[in-house]
């Protein structure tokens, strides 16, 4: 019988659990381990290595490896490994392209972002079909709770490249609170904070009596444990240079071994007063040292540090308001995410909310149960829970005189349907120009573009007298579609956000899955095929 698991797609790790007698439990891989690094490694042999293979390879080919791929959702770019370094942000990161048409190139193959989460996702699968022994189909799989709407289509193409029915995509905190909350009686109020290895979100849920009711979402999609690595990585640049005269940043694979200290020292800061840390640069050519030490104290770190730690109070707070909470009526702060070790992370929280934060919880296993969790309330196999989300940034269009006019505001509950009526600017218009946007600032110009299309074939009327109806749809995975419907004549027009401005569709999405076939991850083919009237955010419509 196939089996509906939960997946946390982690920019530094991933993790998959699933129900075992009707609780989460975290599946392990053939070798006992939870955590599956999210790394990809393509090598000249044609050979794709995932997980803790691909990171082990890293040292000797750091451009044929690609990291963080969740960090790049969302952005467009071209990025040709071969002609980077590998302690390049963009290869690094790359996760915040998914939801954009980023393409990767490596060893003269080209990759979408989409295509890269695919081979993770499929590792997960195959490790969990392993572990279980049945077939694994049907996944929840949770996203930092300020994707947009183009970086959540684009987790579930990456699903279904990957063989995998997403029945739902869910926010990152709001499945730790699941998590939480499982078999809470009485009536919380939770804020949760998560802290990865890319992102930083925080949601206020209520919870109890099988009810699961966000209440409002924040974050920052570009602060994660990622940047406070990046901090210590330029502090042994830095020192290293001024004791040896040598740039680390012209060695690749010395950069490989920079970065793994750097991973490591943020580690032994979580409980000891400083990190010894400690270079093997014997096999990097350039006349280096055999070995380089130098010490970390955690007094540094903090310094290095205070910057991103402070990046959280605006986020958080905001979120408290958007809900209409004060730190007084929290019942608990529970921090998620293996980066909230951090000491001065736990500090700060302390100091926010006036109480110590809840850190029972295993943070790094939390995000992962919730979602399998939600897997088992989707298909029946918990019953008696409902899970109410929100969506995390507003949606609307730009109207007359560039101003964004938002139809559904951030933190409505979703699934949502919302309609406005609209009219022509001017005498005698054939023709409307839609432009869809998402954010929160007043004007168009000023938030992201995430659709364009026209509405053609209107009746010329005098200017005020045309009557369009616009009706955004976005369902519970946070994904849009809109209709703009010319009342006069009936004639109508959608449009369904795709991931990518030039998105995965029909062909695209099934060639695809055919090209994570040829890296030896099997998988089923991809269902169905896009519909006639879903378009490409943007490829469409005139200005």
């Amino acid at each position: 019988m196939a089996k509906a698991v939960g997946i946390d797609f982690g920019t530094t790790y991933s993790l998959i659990a699933h129900l075992n007698s009707g609780r989460p439990e975290i599946i392990s891989d053939v070798h006992g381990a939870k955590l599956t690094p999210s790394v990809v490694a393509f090598q000249k042999n044609g050979d794709t290595l995932v997980g803790s293979s691909a990171r082990q390879r890293a040292f000797l080919s750091p451009k044929e490896t690609v990291f963080s791929i969740k960090r790049r959702l969302g952005r467009r770019s071209y990025l040709d490994l071969n002609g980077l370094s590998e302690n390049s942000e963009v290869i690094r990161h790359i996760k915040e392209h998914m939801g954009s048409d980023c393409i990767v190139s490596i060893n003269g193959q080209e990759y979408s972002a989409e295509e890269i989460a695919a081979l993770i996702l499929k590792k997960l699968v195959d490790d969990a079909q392993a572990f279980l022994g049945s077939r694994v189909e049907k996944a929840v799989i949770s996203v930092p709770a300020y994707f947009n709407i183009s970086q959540r289509q684009a987790v579930v193409d990456a699903g279904r490249i990957a063989g995998i029915d997403v029945i739902r995509i869910v926010d990152e905190p709001t499945a730790a609170a699941l998590a939480y909350g499982f078999e809470m009686e009485d009536i919380h109020t939770v804020l949760v904070c998560d802290l990865g290895g890319g992102t930083f979100d925080v949601s206020v849920l209520e919870l109890g009596m099988g009810v699961f009711s966000v209440k409002s979402v924040n974050g920052d999609t570009h602060l994660g444990g990622d940047d406070f690595d990046e901090r210590i990585v330029a502090y042994i640049i830095e020192s290293f240079k001024e004791e040896t005269g040598l740039d680390l940043k012209e060695y690749d694979k010395a950069m490989a071994r920079v970065r793994e200290a750097a991973e490591k020292a943020k580690t032994d800061l979580t409980d000891s007063e400083s990190a010894e840390i400690s270079l093997c640069l014997g096999e990097v050519d350039g006349g280096m040292p055999e070995r380089w030490q130098t010490v970390l104290t955690i007094k540094k770190f903090e310094e290095l540090t205070a910057a991103l730690v402070q990046r959280m109070i605006e986020p958080t707070e905001e979120a408290l308001s958007d809900a209409g909470f004060e730190p007084s009526d929290i019942d608990r702060c529970i921090l998620v995410g293996g980066s909230t070790r951090i000491p001065q992370v736990r500090r700060l929280f302390k100091q926010l909310m006036g109480k110590e934060p809840y850190t029972d919880i295993q943070p790094d296993e939390a995000v992962a149960m919730g979602a399998a969790v939600q897997a088992g309330i989707l298909t029946g196999e918990i019953a008696g829970k409902v899970l109410v989300d929100v969506t995390p940034i507003s949606l609307g269009i730009e109207t007359e005189g560039g101003i964004f006019t938002k139809l559904i505001g951030k933190n409505t509950t979703i699934p949502a349907t919302v309609s406005r009526i609209f009219t022509n600017a001017a005498d005698d218009q054939t023709s409307m120009s839609i432009h869809v946007l998402q954010g929160e600032r007043a004007l168009a110009a000023s938030n992201m573009t995430i659709g364009r299309f026209d509405l053609d074939g209107m009746q010329p009327l005098t200017r005020g007298e045309a009557v369009v109806e616009v009706q955004f749809e976005i369902n519970a995975n946070g994904i849009l579609s809109i209709t703009a419907r010319d009342l006069h004549t009936d004639n109508s027009r959608d449009l369904r956000v795709s991931p990518r401005y030039y998105g995965l569709v029909g062909d695209e999405l099934a060639r695809s899955s055919l090209d994570v076939a040829a890296c030896q991850i099997n998988r089923k083919e991809a269902a169905g095929e896009a519909g006639e009237n879903e378009i490409a955010a943007g490829a469409a419509g005139a200005e």
